[in-house]
């Protein structure tokens, strides 16, 4: 009998380790043995520290280019935590602001070793909170698999939500995984702070949303459908296998995606088909490390992105509903009308919308965030289309984040002159 984390259908035409396809089994097979699968559910929330000052104005951001809405600040002696919610089928974004820029910390010191990730140092993507059924039982199962977890000391130290056990960074993606105990109809309450609705957060969020409304998005934009990591390349396999070992997720597949010396791989929840109910995980690495690029002559973006900013995860991607809106009579895609409108409010993209409606798919990468340095993808799938990716979008995509890559990277150095 196939285990359940293994009775899925596999993509991709990315070759693996023969390690990694060894212990891809035998981890999926003792994950559902020993009932981790079942009790791990969905992705119930999803954290972003940002600099001191800046959550008030990413917060509009967030509100403006996707379906969230403010619900209430959380706060601690040294950081303001800003709730974002859809509804209780989506995840919660928590949009964490550290109070004093001198504030030392674990998350920090993440960024601080990499150029362009220093420049901004409370500046990051934090990581997944997933619901469990029994988390005393989560807990002492990844434990007795050598899974480290922050002691409740050092939870209230870092002031994270005191109703959740929290895995160490990864020290593949840099990023940490959660665990919280929520019966599935209960709503989300997080043990943090003191709760107020500010009336600076909630004057952001209320513009943000007038100016989504007004621009007709209101009804285009859906939740999250993919999160995707960037790593080292030498880290590719022991970051996808560490995920599944901390998630109830399953390996889809893997993309070569050859002429950008990269390779997109997917994990998906086995519980959840919907992508907009636990949004699919993607990792995305190099082909080679950065010291034979010289003699590949190739170009190697993700390892750029990854040495300058350090492991991290690289862009959040929504969805957009699929059809088609009149404008003036000409019927457009809705998602070359929702980039449209963004770029007629400011927004910039790194490219033009790829892909096509004959192809199933279409997306695009705005520019970064200059408070969270996350890129918002937009994708819209069309009909019946099964697919997840086109190799040919992802190849565009992934050449347009390496020129504005480049383009940071310049600058960084321009203003160290």
């Amino acid at each position: 009998m196939i285990s359940q984390s293994l009775d899925f259908p596999r993509y991709g035409d990315k070759l693996n380790s023969d390690f990694f396809e060894e212990y891809l089994v035998q981890l999926l097979e003792e994950r559902d043995r020993i009932g981790l699968t079942s009790m791990i559910r969905q992705i119930d929330a999803m954290m972003i520290t940002v600099e001191p000052g800046h959550s008030i104005a990413y917060v509009g951001e967030l509100c403006l280019m996707t379906p969230y809405h403010y619900l209430v600040t959380l706060e601690s002696e040294s950081h303001f935590t800003h709730i974002l919610r859809i509804d209780m089928n989506s995840p919660d974004v928590l949009v964490r602001e550290v109070k004093d820029p001198n504030t030392r910390g674990i998350f920090r010191s993440l960024n601080e070793v990499y150029p362009i990730g220093a420049q901004k140092p409370n500046s990051r993507y934090m990581g997944e909170i997933f619901r469990v059924t029994s988390l005393h039982d989560v807990v002492e199962l990844q434990k007795s698999r050598d899974i480290r977890f922050f002691n409740q000391d050092q939870i209230r130290k870092l002031e994270l939500p005191g109703n959740m056990a929290v895995v160490k960074p990864s020290p593949y993606t840099h990023n940490i995984v959660g665990y919280w105990e929520r019966p599935e109809h209960n709503i989300r309450v997080y043990a943090l702070g003191v709760t107020s609705i500010r009336s600076d957060v909630q004057a952001a969020y209320e513009a943000a949303k007038e100016a989504q409304e007004k621009l007709g998005l209101d009804k285009l934009l859906l939740p999250i459908d993919h999160l995707a990591t960037r790593i080292y390349s030498q880290n590719r396999e022991a970051a996808i296998l560490e995920y599944l070992t901390l998630t109830s997720y399953y390996y889809w597949g893997s993309y070569d995606i050859a002429d950008q010396n990269s390779s997109t791989n997917v994990t998906k929840s086995v519980h959840y088909s919907n992508e907009l109910e636990s949004p699919a995980k993607v990792f995305t690495a190099a082909n080679h490390p950065y010291f034979v690029n010289h003699l590949l002559q190739l170009p190697s973006p993700t390892e750029a992105f990854v040495r300058n900013y350090g492991p991290r995860l690289h862009h959040i991607a929504v969805a957009v509903n699929d059809g088609h809106t009149n404008v003036g009579g000409v019927s457009k895609a809705n998602i070359d009308y929702v980039v449209d409108a963004l770029r007629d409010c400011g927004q910039n993209f790194l490219l033009d919308v790829i892909g096509s409606e004959e192809e199933g798919l279409k997306q695009i990468f705005s520019s970064a965030s200059e408070y969270s340095s996350l890129i918002i993808e937009y994708v819209q799938r069309f009909g019946d289309f099964q697919g997840f990716f086109t190799k040919g979008n992802v190849a565009r995509l992934t050449h347009a984040a390496g020129v504005e890559e480049g383009l940071r990277e310049m600058d960084a150095e321009a203003s160290k002159a």
